[in-house]
């Protein structure tokens, strides 16, 4: 009873860190190199990597995982233009006081 008992904390445990959000894009951007289209895209979080997905897409990219000094009302993205196009710069995360700074 107690090896059962121990696996499923091993189990919560290990999935505890990994959270999924959903990500809108309302504009193409980039990250980690690769562009975006718009739409809904299925984002999970685990420590310091990103992945984004959408169909067929998926786009991982390393952040730096930090406080905001207030709750975030939506998940957002903070951008800033380079080489002519639109860079994912933050990433806000609803509900929560987080934000991952694109590395």
């Amino acid at each position: 009873m107690k090896r059962i008992a121990l696996a499923l904390l091993a189990c919560s445990i290990a999935f505890a860190g990994s959270k999924t959000y959903t990500l809108n894009v309302w504009q193409p951007v980039v990250l980690a190199g690769t562009e975006l289209k718009t739409g809904q895209y299925r984002m999970d979080v685990d420590g310091d990597k990103v992945t984004l997905k959408a169909g067929r897409q998926m786009v991982e990219a390393n952040v730096k995982v930090e406080s905001t000094n207030t709750k975030n009302r939506s998940t957002t993205l903070v951008m800033e233009e380079r080489d002519g196009k639109m860079h994912i710069r933050e990433i806000l995360l609803g509900g929560t006081d987080t934000k991952l700074v694109v590395n």
